[in-house]
């Protein structure tokens, strides 16, 4: 079901201050930015290799990444792994007895569906799935 790992955020209190690391000092190629105002968040994603690198800054002291930040400090904040149909996905989880953060899913940054798991079902990781448009995993 899951057809690879699509992304890992890691939250950031400013995408301008770290991507010349990124970029520069790792070579990983920008893709693009946008704000996720759902979320409350600015995304940056850098290509590495098959999989992305999402950088995550929150533009509201409100956004679950600002207080990811206050309380843990900058680091890795989930692993996104690409579903083709996330609606089911979340179905089979919840009937296997999975916590669901979202238990429909929500819009993300490229158009995507997403979900995530609560941490406490994925051993204190916070996974998310994410469906591309159409489908298709990029």
């Amino acid at each position: 079901m899951v057809k690879k790992v699509d992304h890992i955020g890691v939250a950031v209190h400013s995408i301008e201050e770290v991507l010349p690391f990124y970029q520069e000092t790792l070579g990983l190629k920008l893709e693009g930015m946008e704000t996720v105002e759902e979320q409350g968040v600015k995304v940056a994603f850098l290509k590495a290799g098959e999989t992305k690198i999402e950088l995550l800054e929150p533009v509201s002291k409100e956004s679950a990444v600002a207080r990811f930040i206050e309380k843990r400090g900058e680091g890795i904040h989930h692993l996104a792994l690409a579903v083709d149909d996330i609606k089911m996905r979340i179905h089979e989880l919840k009937e296997h007895g999975i916590k669901m953060i979202d238990e429909t899913p929500r819009n993300g940054a490229g158009g995507a569906s997403i979900a995530f798991l609560h941490p406490k079902a994925a051993n204190g990781v916070l996974v998310e799935l994410c469906e591309k448009k159409g489908g298709t995993i990029s």
